[in-house]
């Protein structure tokens, strides 16, 4: 098995035109005190001197959260919302939620024609697609509660880095590239990210002054300046002018949650993971208990069964996901169904080798009980653990900037049901249980995680890619666990995905061997090779060394893992 995960890696470094990551899968960079792994090697470097210089693995979270804000700006955000999961090193496990909220005036056909049908792009693009914020508050709220350093402290490399720019990598560019169209839109958005109205080009310096402004009235007045203050009053004020929904008592009302994080055990393992209204601990915990019950070790990495099974448990997975969760406050959530032993033994009755389960016929095996985001990794030299998701949802949200706040606004809504049957950006076809509703949180699938065994941290690993963050997590999981790769090897490994509808399994480029892909075929799996996704970054921690190995995923060159 280890020469066919090796041939793997060696077709895919050619793929992604970065083989100076094969040789880092051999020999991962082994640190003792404290790691941190995200998708922008400057925002690493902030968390890292965080650690340096003596704080936890929290403040080094909210250090990297706004240091994200300022170098990744199509997805670190203080314009969106997210998920922040804590280990700390007194074993106590917390999930903060700060998912944005609908509007209070949000209406559950607020995306239809007279007809009944969906409008193109209206959930998407401008006002109308934004939800209240939360991050701001969420970093804030965890700093308090957790941390051991000061706001400013917290906030001050951010805040340099927005003020005297920073230079552009060739990933960096990439990003800002796809994007150049929708900047133009805007004039205020094109003075930012536009140079005298052209694309920038690596090497180029990114200066966000009016960022820094914002980010400096954060630091020195707290969140109540973004919820009830200036920062509050001109996004409402843009929203009013441009046909968005967004009121003063939306930010002045907006509170964050912290609750209990969805916990399940696989072969033995502890597994940590987010909570509704995040969609994603539910599904990977209900994923693995299906596959618990096959031997994958023994079948083999990428083997016809292994596959068949995998695939199988995404689909009954996701068909219980997209049906069965939305927002607590909202609706009850049959978590402890959905990820117990006994109903993913029930699923594995009607899982039969060599043969699929067309999507269309999973109403019978129904629970009756009453997509571009950036993830970062930190352990510190404590114990502690944070696994952070946070989103915009689509690049540069809903590609709107109020004023001269100068951050990106999200494009939650459309992470609700603008209509059960519809797909949404992602494809993902939804149900009523994540309908628009004031002030509800639309379903995420956003899946930080973190895994123990014995009570110390093992592994801490998240992804963005909408719907394909859980499939991405999983793999990651199941790479390490049962295919026995090092930490790189579980990142960089090709993926695939499932999602219940459209019926259709995703790949990644040289995913299976060519007799696999006509095998799986054969048995009916529709097959749908596309680009690369996901960013899986991960840090994986030795029980008997305490070791830790960082993995920054191949698919996002600008990353990086540092320790020390």
């Amino acid at each position: 098995m280890k020469k066919t995960i090796e041939l793997y890696f060696s077709l895919l470094c050619l793929i992604f035109n970065s083989c100076h990551v094969f040789a880092a899968i051999k020999n991962p960079a082994l640190l003792k005190q404290g790691m941190v792994v995200s998708e922008q090697h400057l925002a690493s470097q902030v968390g890292i001197n965080i650690l340096r210089s003596g704080g936890n693995a929290i403040d080094a979270a909210v250090a990297v959260g706004y240091a994200l804000a300022v170098v990744h700006p199509c997805c670190g955000n203080i314009g969106g919302g997210g998920f922040m999961l804590l280990h700390l090193a007194n074993d106590k496990n917390i999930f903060i939620n700060f998912r944005e909220r609908a509007p209070l005036a949000a209406k559950t056909d607020m995306f239809l024609d007279t007809k009944g049908q969906v409008i193109p792009d209206k959930s998407t693009v401008g006002y109308l697609a934004v939800a209240v914020p939360g991050s701001v508050l969420g970093l804030d709220t965890a700093l308090k509660k957790y941390g051991t350093m000061t706001r400013q402290q917290i906030m001050a490399p951010a805040i340099h880095l927005a003020e005297n720019g920073f230079i552009l990598a060739p990933a960096d560019v990439k990003i800002l590239e796809k994007n150049v169209k929708s900047f133009r839109h805007s004039p205020n958005v094109a003075a930012i990210f536009l140079k005298h109205n052209q694309p920038y080009q690596a090497g180029d310096r990114l200066i966000q002054k009016d960022l820094a402004n914002t980010l400096k009235l954060i630091s020195a007045n707290g969140p109540d300046v973004f919820y009830k203050g200036r920062i509050a009053e001109s996004i409402v004020n843009a929203s009013q002018k441009n046909g968005g929904i967004l009121s003063l008592k939306d930010f002045s009302e907006y509170r964050i949650e912290e609750l209990a994080p969805v916990h399940c055990m696989y072969r033995g393992y502890s597994i940590f993971s987010a909570a509704p209204p995040s969609s994603g601990g539910t599904t990977l915990c209900e994923m693995l208990n299906i596959l618990e019950g096959y031997p994958l070790s023994h079948l083999g990495y990428h083997s016809l069964a292994s596959v068949h099974n995998t695939i199988e448990a995404m689909r009954y997975a996701f068909f219980d996901r997209n049906s069965e969760l939305g927002d607590p406050d909202f609706i009850n959530n049959p978590i402890q169904h959905l990820i117990s032993k006994d109903y993913a033994a029930q699923i594995r009755q009607h899982i039969h080798s060599g043969q699929i389960t067309p999507s269309s016929q999973l109403q019978a095996v129904k629970s009756h009980e009453g997509i571009n985001t950036t993830h970062y990794s930190i352990v510190d030299q404590w114990g502690n653990a944070a696994s952070v998701t946070y989103t915009l949802n689509s690049y540069f949200g809903a590609k709107v900037i109020a004023g001269d706040t100068g951050f990106f606004l999200n494009s939650e809504m459309d992470d609700f049901t603008s209509k059960p049957g519809v797909a949404n950006k992602f494809g993902l076809i939804q149900g009523a249980s994540n309908a628009i509703f004031s002030g509800k949180r639309p379903l995420s699938s956003m899946t930080p995680t973190i895994i123990t065994k014995d009570n110390q941290v093992m592994m801490v690993l998240g992804s963005p890619g909408g719907p394909r963050i859980i499939t991405a997590t999983l793999q990651a999981i199941l790479n390490v666990i049962d295919y026995k790769m090092n930490i790189q090897q579980a990142v960089n490994s090709p993926r695939f995905h499932h999602q219940w509808l459209p019926d259709e399994t995703n790949i990644e480029p040289q995913t299976f061997p060519e007799n696999t892909m006509k095998k799986l075929q054969a048995m009916g799996y529709h097959l749908v090779t596309g680009q690369p996704w996901g960013a899986v970054e991960a840090i994986q921690i030795d029980p008997i060394t305490k070791n830790m190995e960082g993995a920054n995923d191949m698919r996002r060159p600008a990353g990086s893992a540092v320790g020390y």
